[in-house]
């Protein structure tokens, strides 16, 4: 007995978990860009769409009929070709009846087929019915003649077409977007007579480019009349690659002094712009606008209004910030991914996807004109026949009667052939009794004539590429119509900024020893009446526009900046500023200014040193502020001093103990950030008692107030002459009694 241990076969395969995994992938990858996600070049149509419209076509349910429900539907097509669920089927059925979704609707609803508000708000199938559009037609025509190829369905059960025979190229007439595995597919619709136009140029010349076939096809047409934005540079490099973007934006027109938007882009939801638009309001970011309503209806189903609060705002501008930030303006990407005439996924310009649609129509129109010959041929080969049985009639009958077997004995008789026997012992004998040779031979001849256009047809490339044209003619004719998206070339849309969108009013901004913040509108607010928390006290105010920035220094030199228009109001004690940005632990706020960005301050510290910097060095959207001011151990930062008009003012320095310094502000650099230079010398000797507690700008023929406790001195822009030096030296010392300064203000 041989040791030879022969293997056991138990019923399954066994292969390493990876190997598995990988082919399961792959099946399933290729079934779903195939058989589910991607669309075929030929008819425009992904499986279940093919699908629906041939079991549709099979319950009679064409454009003359009586719509049925739509759960009949369904139920055949789930029953009978696509065994998947009930609802994505469904789903499908209504995208293909909608006409905000469909540029040419294939099916014919009745019920609730959803809104161009909510698409998916469709009532279930049990309640609604539908039926095939006339244009469906294009696809329908020619399928019982000979021009597809059947595959079994999923049971083998029945047969099923494996493409539609589409008269026109339905997938640009539609368009389509599907996900597949690792590829994708995003074919906008386009107008029904430019596509047939560029057909026909396509035939005419086959040379033609793709920047000619453009003359044609002007570019996407969208079910709803927004404009489409995309320069026309764009488009025709979309159609050459098959790739690319297309912009389209909501129209709208001026109604008195209110703007009235009657059209949306394509896919874009009436009740989500009013909702973006509305939320941009309640967030006070578009103070433009009073209200907005919408008062779309039956006869204007694109109806929204917006009021603005005065007649003198610039709607183009106010609606160019809309677009900007709402679906007012939308854009579609485009990715021509379809399966070739060879079964293969493949991205195609304008060109190539044409000139293979046509290529597909002109195999289709072949098949088509094959078989209608050969059924010519055999009607041809049944009437020779049947011609012979009437010139022999009294032959043929004492045959059928007297002969057991009398199919043979006619076929030797007469010289007959199997189908010619069998045709003429089909024929009923009354039938025969009212045969007239004359209309035999009538229609012999209407066969033998139409026998010669089709074989003249097949056998002359002119004349198949005419009867492709003249059909394509004829379609256009019948079911084409107008342009609905415009083309308009437009500016690109710009938000505006929030500085824009805020009135200019004057406020004052102030800033309480703990941090808190607030802004009060105008500039006559007595900061120091107003009411803080307790143990709080006013630390400084300034006074800007609702329009500006304002910036905040900290104890480390930092500077963190805010719109002024968004502090709270100063009917309340405000907020802390450690809500809006995130300080150092343990570091305070202590000074603030505000301006224009080209405002120039003077930044300076307790220790005597600064420099020039323009407001805007001061601004940033980082929480954690940017370093400006570098301080030397224990120094503070000042109050900044706004520099008025120019080289001629002064900037005036004083200490606690009465030093005051007065030169040009020329002779301070301006810098973006640092520790500057020295503006007055504090001797190291006094830096722990002596220090800067102020410094000011004054301009020519400006007033200085010195504030020391509750009394002033003011010092004319000649008084100062008396304490002008050079910088960083000791300056005068101010009068006896006014040696125990506070702060400066200037007049």
């Amino acid at each position: 007995m041989s040791d030879t241990v022969r293997p056991v076969f138990h019923g399954f395969e066994q292969i390493p978990l990876r190997e598995y995994a990988e082919r399961a992938y792959l099946d399933y990858s290729m079934y779903v860009v195939l058989d589910r996600a991607l669309p075929f070049l030929g008819d425009g149509l992904k499986p279940v769409q093919r699908r629906i419209i041939y079991a549709m076509s099979e319950l009679g349910l064409n454009a003359g009929a009586k719509p049925k429900k739509s759960a009949r539907t369904v139920g055949d097509v789930i029953g009978k070709y696509h065994p998947h669920g009930d609802s994505a089927c469904y789903e499908a059925m209504v995208l293909m009846a909608q006409p905000f979704s469909y540029r040419y609707p294939l099916i014919e609803g009745q019920g609730n087929f959803g809104s161009s508000d909510d698409p998916k708000s469709f009532a279930a199938m049990r309640y609604t019915e539908s039926k095939l559009t006339p244009i469906a037609e294009v696809l329908l025509g020619e399928l019982g003649q000979g021009t597809v190829d059947w595959d079994p369905n999923f049971d083998g059960t029945l047969e099923e077409p494996t493409w539609m025979p589409a008269r026109l190229p339905h997938l640009l007439l539609n368009g389509t977007t599907g996900i597949a595995v690792g590829m994708a597919t995003d074919v906008p619709p386009h107008n029904l007579n430019e596509v047939v136009s560029a057909c026909i140029r396509l035939l005419d010349d086959p040379d033609a480019t793709t920047r000619d076939l453009c003359e044609h096809i002007l570019g996407p047409d969208y079910p709803t009349p927004a404009e489409i934005i995309t320069p026309r540079s764009d488009l025709i490099a979309m159609y050459e690659t098959g790739l690319g973007s297309v912009r389209a934006r909501a129209v709208f027109q001026k109604d008195g002094a209110n703007i009235v938007i009657t059209a949306l882009p394509y896919q874009a939801s009436p009740s989500k712009v009013i909702e973006q638009i509305a939320t941009q309001m309640r967030a006070k970011k578009l103070p433009w606008l009073e209200d907005i309503r919408d008062e779309s209806d039956h006869a204007n189903p694109t109806r929204i209004v917006l009021i603005p609060r005065s007649n003198r705002i610039d709607a183009e501008q106010l609606m160019g910030h809309l677009f900007a930030t709402t679906d007012l303006e939308k854009s579609f990407r485009v990715n021509f991914n379809v399966i070739s005439l060879e079964g293969r996924p493949q991205v195609k310009g304008l060109k190539a996807f044409l000139g293979e649609w046509l290529r597909f129509r002109t195999d289709t129109v072949t098949r088509r004109l094959k078989h209608r010959l050969d059924k010519v041929e055999r009607r041809l080969h049944l009437l020779e026949g049947l011609l012979i049985a009437f010139l022999n009639l009294d032959e043929v009958i004492r045959i059928i009667r007297s002969e057991d077997e009398p199919k043979p004995v006619l076929i030797q008789r007469f010289k007959l052939s199997d189908d010619q026997a069998d045709y003429i012992l089909e024929t009923k004998l009354r039938q025969l009794a009212r045969l007239e040779e004359m209309k035999i031979r009538g229609e012999e001849a209407e066969l033998d004539a139409e026998r010669d256009r089709i074989m003249a047809t097949l056998d002359s490339k002119a004349k198949l590429k005419k009867l492709v044209k003249d059909e394509l003619i004829a379609d256009a004719k019948k079911f084409g119509d107008a342009r609905r998206s415009p083309l308009v070339a437009r500016e690109a849309a710009q938000a505006l900024s929030e500085t824009e969108l805020v009135a200019s009013e004057p406020m004052t901004i102030v800033l309480s020893e703990k941090g808190w913040v607030r802004a009060a509108k105008g500039h006559d607010v007595d900061a120091a009446a107003l009411s803080y928390r307790e143990g709080d006290g006013l630390l400084g105010a300034v006074k800007g526009r609702s329009t500006q920035q304002v910036a905040f220094l900290d104890s480390t030199g930092r500077s963190y900046s805010t719109l002024a228009h968004t502090l709270p109001s100063a009917r309340g004690n405000g907020e802390p500023l450690t809500g809006r940005f995130s300080p150092v632990s343990g570091a305070s706020f202590q000074a603030l200014a505000s301006g224009d960005n080209d405002a120039r301050f003077v930044l300076a510290t307790s220790h005597g040193y600064g420099f020039v910097t323009r407001f805007e060095n001061l601004t940033g959207r980082n929480k954690a502020g940017k370093a400006m001011l570098s301080l030397t151990p224990n120094a503070k930062v000042l109050q900044p001093a706004q520099v008025a008009t120019g080289e001629k003012d002064r900037v005036v320095a004083v200490t606690n103990v009465g030093h005051l310094l007065a030169f040009p502000v020329s002779e301070l650099p301006e810098l973006d950030k640092g520790k500057g230079n020295k503006i007055i010398d504090i001797p190291k000797a006094k830096l722990g008692t002596e220090r800067v507690v102020a410094v000011a700008v004054v301009p020519q023929g400006g007033t200085l107030v010195v504030k020391s406790g509750s009394r002033t001195m003011s010092l004319s822009f000649k008084d100062l002459e008396e304490y002008v030096g050079a910088r960083a030296t000791r300056g005068g010392l101010l009068p006896r009694g006014w040696q125990k300064v506070e702060g400066l203000s200037v007049e």
